[in-house]
């Protein structure tokens, strides 16, 4: 039997992933790429290599659709053609013939999380480079631009209170992969003096474990903010943490990130006390675990509506789908809003939607077995 059931859900899964993955990608991707080959000049060859990098990203999120699609469709039409009923006339429970469905979904689950971390972010960060040079080839190709890097201390006040202020300020226009270009760094970290440091160039010395800053003027500032005293430079090795540059070279889209880099710029980003970046990286963390579990929700909610007795088409059950896939990603957006609002706690704004999918699915399955 679980073999059985198992080879009827593979075809229309297959069809899923293909059917949404084509539709996903040409919303995303497609009609962006065409507009820049016509208008950028983007070649016919580089535009095929991003559209082939986009592919696996856009089937991590066609799984889970596919998933529910599949059970749904297969469980309709063995529900529709009695089979179902001549299972349960042999003693199968309904509990039973869910669950093939439940294992199957687990089996999806396991895909969509090896695209999620191993793949989906790797290729996806390829394409955006591969753009990004093909765009530019006539240019220099700088790495990262605009790097700001903000650092806060804690002061505490004569009634106890603490307050946050800004203790230093690190900002480069663009960094080339090896070193910063056009910085400003304004350095309140000791009390009585403050600096302002404008330089042309600088770099890290590992050696030394020091900037190394090229063709600049520091401006000490007296605390009645009054200039104390100019001095310009050639070159200069300040004492500055290295963090900016741990920013620059790891700076990616969270659809670039797998988890543990994800949790790498975490920790990059609670150094410079964004409360908001850190929130809202943290949701996402959540939110990248808890995602591939939606496949065995999906498994489950499209078994149980499947066996309910029916006689559903194809094109009815695509349209159940969507209807049930809209209402999961409206709940997911709206309890990750809540989450990056601190209204909930990222672990409740990502999971929230797998668990109200999970009690769902399990009050159906108990009604449906009482039939």
């Amino acid at each position: 039997m679980d073999r059985y059931l198992s080879m009827q859900l593979l075809p229309p899964f297959l069809f899923g992933v293909g059917a949404f993955t084509s539709v996903v990608l040409a919303i995303d991707s497609l009609f962006e790429l065409l507009r820049k080959v016509v208008e950028s000049g983007l070649p016919i060859n580089i535009a095929l290599k991003i559209f082939l990098l986009k592919l696996p990203y856009v089937m991590v999120y066609s799984f889970p659709m596919s998933t529910l699609l599949a059970t749904l469709m297969t469980y309709s039409r063995l529900s529709s053609e009695s089979e179902l009923i001549a299972l349960r006339g042999c003693g199968v429970s309904v509990y039973r013939m869910v669950l093939t469905a439940v294992l199957f979904s687990s089996l999806v689950t396991g895909m969509t999380y090896v695209f999620n971390e191993q793949i989906a972010p790797a290729a996806n960060y390829e394409a955006t480079l591969t753009l990004q040079q093909a765009l530019k080839s006539d240019k220099p190709s700088f790495k990262q631009q605009n790097i700001y890097y903000p650092e806060y201390r804690e002061i505490k006040q004569s009634d106890g209170s603490k307050i946050k202020v800004l203790s230093r300020l690190f900002y480069a226009d663009q960094f080339d992969g090896k070193k910063m270009q056009g910085l400003t760094i304004i350095d309140r970290s000791r009390e009585g003096l403050n600096q302002i440091v404008v330089s042309e160039s600088a770099e890290w010395n590992s050696g030394k474990q020091v900037w190394d800053f090229y063709n600049g003027t520091i401006y000490l500032v007296a605390p009645d903010r009054s200039y104390r005293n100019i001095l310009r430079f050639e070159k200069q090795q300040l004492q500055l943490p290295r963090t900016p540059l741990d920013v620059a070279e790891n700076s990616r889209d969270y659809g670039e990130m797998n988890i543990a880099q994800a949790l790498d710029q975490l920790e990059l980003e609670r150094l410079t006390g964004d409360q908001q970046k850190i929130r809202k990286l943290e949701v996402r963390i959540q939110q990248k675990i808890a995602f591939p579990f939606v496949c065995v929700i999906f498994g489950l909610v499209g078994s149980v509506m499947g066996t309910i007795p029916q006689r559903t088409g194809r094109g009815t059950s695509f349209g159940i789908s969507v209807i049930v896939i809209f209402s999961y990603y409206l709940l997911l957006s709206i309890s990750g809003a809540l989450a990056q609002a601190g209204i909930l706690s990222p672990f409740i704004g990502a999971w929230l939607p797998n668990l109200f999918g999970l009690v769902i699915g399990l009050l159906l399955l108990t009604q449906v077995a009482k039939k």
